[in-house]
């Protein structure tokens, strides 16, 4: 069974730091571009950081560039979302999803992503 399970969110204050973790089963993370997203209450669910399965290239949204870092542990089977200087617009239920990427496709095209998580919230106030 294909499963991906999200961990690390919470309540942090603005300017924190949380890693979220993104833990597969059923299936090998090698082969796979992850990619992490977010939806806030009322808005689309937007691409924040991705990160290739052959070259580990790379995808930050604007708003996320120089605060977050996305990583990947194949031996663990586990990607990660390193976040600091957390903001309060920042604040959504984040979802990990993998994907075999079709050549020439971007990181963060949304509608390549097969494979989702549950999602964890993240909540970012004083």
């Amino acid at each position: 069974q294909v499963q991906l399970v999200e961990s690390g969110g919470g309540l942090v204050q603005p300017g924190g730091s949380l890693r979220l973790s993104c833990a597969a089963s059923g299936f090998t993370l090698d082969y796979y571009a992850i990619g992490w997203f977010r939806q806030a209450p009322g808005k689309e669910r937007e691409g924040v950081s991705c990160i290739s399965s052959s070259d580990g290239s790379t995808y930050y949204a604007d708003s996320v560039k120089g605060r977050f870092t996305i990583s990947r542990d194949n031996a663990k089977n586990t990607v990660y979302l390193q976040m600091n200087s957390l903001k309060p617009e920042d604040t959504a239920v984040y979802y990990c999803a993998a994907t075999v990427l079709p050549r020439g496709a971007k990181l963060h095209a949304i509608d390549y992503y097969d494979y989702w998580g549950q999602g964890t919230q993240v909540t970012v106030s004083s």
